[in-house]
């Protein structure tokens, strides 16, 4: 008799029953397929909504606690117009988290590994912290802005603060005082006869004006060119120098404040209402090339003036600059401009370093319009004798209005609306506080007037004085007599 193994049994009754298992329905595979579909519609349709809502509640509760106090609201919401686009991808190759920043737009895209509902906590302080790391320059302007005000304890992190303060401290003695509108006047001075033309046209469509387009939310600009032959170097300055050793020309450091020659050079100080801002760049004479800058470089700003740029030329140069010439000299124009309006150094996103500078203008020119408006009542109180003109008292009404609606709109992250409202305040508060007839009075106090007063005085009371006498004895003289007849 032969044994049977058992193991060799089972496995032949098995493959048995599989090679026996009849196919399935049409309707049974449809009732399967319906069930797998019914569990994924219910993780994405309740499971994951819920997942990123409660994330964004998170979220919020990091926004309360920051300076900042954001908002975190989904992306699908049309009904605000996001400070910061969060993107979040996954990589599952990579726990870490990571992100990057679009250099045109307001998007980050954070980077991290697999995530999962029991995350949430760790990811909403991972992106807190992104936040914070992309506002820490804005961070630290304001709590500048905000030094001599009881807010600043709000923004003043120890560490940020005073690590940027010095950098903060140049940026701002560097710019410009914030305006409504700017000219451009960039210019073309050569020490010799060439070059006489330059293709400034194309090169400033294609460089500056998709900045000023920009910036246009937060200020107008005009622009003008202008071009000079045999532009003498100013005669104040002790350079250039002559490096023998390298046959170059050489600016020191001391001779930068004084090299434009305001006297020769058709540079105005300003046209219309807006400040001007002055792009030069000089071509040396060929007697003085090359010109370079002691220690390096071509091209430095003169603090709310503009900027100088130099351009050595090959001997063999024709008599016009075309827009391929000046591609660097735009680049470098548009970096010395955003310098001079205050633009922010980080993040490395220009379009969330503009809307930090919108956000910094409006609080400086919310705190210029408030201490003009305290510096007039203080004015008033001293001085309250001065008659209060109606268009002054209207002027302080829209002044305090739009302050208010400045903060509001703050408040609502419309930032826009904030700096426009902003401008107004300012605009007005200066109006009411540089009032002709009132800034007369204020030049003119009570001293003044009776050294002016006295002497017409004199000429006046005298003969009101001598004859009040003569009536007074005349009447007393009348008495004594009808006293002695009587």
């Amino acid at each position: 008799m032969s044994k049977v193994d058992p193991s060799s049994e089972g496995t032949a009754d098995v493959s048995n029953e599989k090679a026996a298992t009849p196919p399935q329905s049409a309707a049974h595979t449809t009732r399967r397929r319906l069930i797998i579909f019914a569990f994924w519609a219910v993780v994405v349709a309740l499971g994951l909504p819920h997942w990123q809502a409660r994330l964004d509640a998170l979220l919020n509760v990091h926004g309360d606690a920051s300076p900042y106090h954001y908002k975190v609201s989904p992306a699908a919401d049309r009904s605000v117009s996001p400070t910061v686009l969060l993107q979040l991808e996954t990589d599952d190759s990579d726990s870490g988290l990571h992100y990057t920043l679009d250099p045109w737009s307001p998007t980050v895209t954070v980077t991290r590994g697999p995530i999962t509902p029991g995350d949430d906590d760790l990811l909403a302080s991972q992106l807190h912290q992104v936040m914070q790391q992309i506002m820490v320059d804005e961070h630290a302007s304001i709590a500048l802005l905000l030094r001599d005000s009881p807010l600043q304890t709000n923004f003043r992190d120890g560490s940020a603060f005073t690590s940027r303060f010095e950098s903060l401290q140049r940026r701002t003695t560097r710019a410009f005082k914030p305006a409504p509108s700017y000219h451009l006047t960039i210019s073309l001075f050569s020490g010799g006869s060439a070059p006489s033309s330059w293709d400034i046209k194309t090169a400033t469509e294609q460089y500056i004006s998709p900045l000023l387009s920009a910036l246009l939310s937060i200020s107008n600009f005009t622009v003008d060119t202008q071009v000079q032959l045999h532009a003498s170097i100013s005669p104040a300055i002790a350079g250039p120098t002559f490096e023998a050793a390298t046959n170059t020309w050489t600016l020191l450091a001391t001779d930068l404040s004084g090299f434009v020659n305001a006297v020769e050079w058709p540079l105005s100080p300003g046209i219309g209402s807006g400040s001007t801002i002055n792009l030069i760049l000089y071509v040396p004479h060929p007697r003085q090339m090359p010109l370079i800058l002691y220690g390096g470089g071509n091209s430095w700003i003169v603090p709310q003036w503009g900027g100088v740029q130099i351009l050595n030329l090959p001997s063999n140069t024709t008599s016009h600059l075309s827009a391929a010439d000046l591609e660097p000299v735009m680049l470098t124009f548009a970096d010395q401009l955003m310098s001079l309006l205050g633009v922010p150094d980080s993040p490395s996103s220009l379009a969330l370093r503009i809307a930090s500078l919108q956000r910094q203008r409006t609080i400086s020119l919310v705190l210029s319009a408030s201490s003009t408006l305290g510096a007039l009542v203080r004015l008033t109180r001293k001085l309250q004798s001065i008659a209060i003109p109606k268009t002054v008292a209207h002027s302080v009404d829209l002044t305090i209005s739009h302050l208010e609606q400045a903060c509001t709109a703050l408040s609502e992250g419309n930032y826009t609306a904030a700096l426009t409202s902003a401008k107004v305040a300012e605009a007005e508060a200066e109006k009411a506080f540089f009032e002709p007839s009132m800034v007369g009075q204020v030049y003119f106090p009570e001293e003044h007037k009776f050294a002016v007063y006295v002497p017409l005085l004199g000429p006046m009371g005298v003969p009101l004085v001598m004859t009040l006498i003569k009536e007074i004895r005349g009447l007393i003289g009348r008495r004594k007599g009808k006293v002695k007849v009587g």
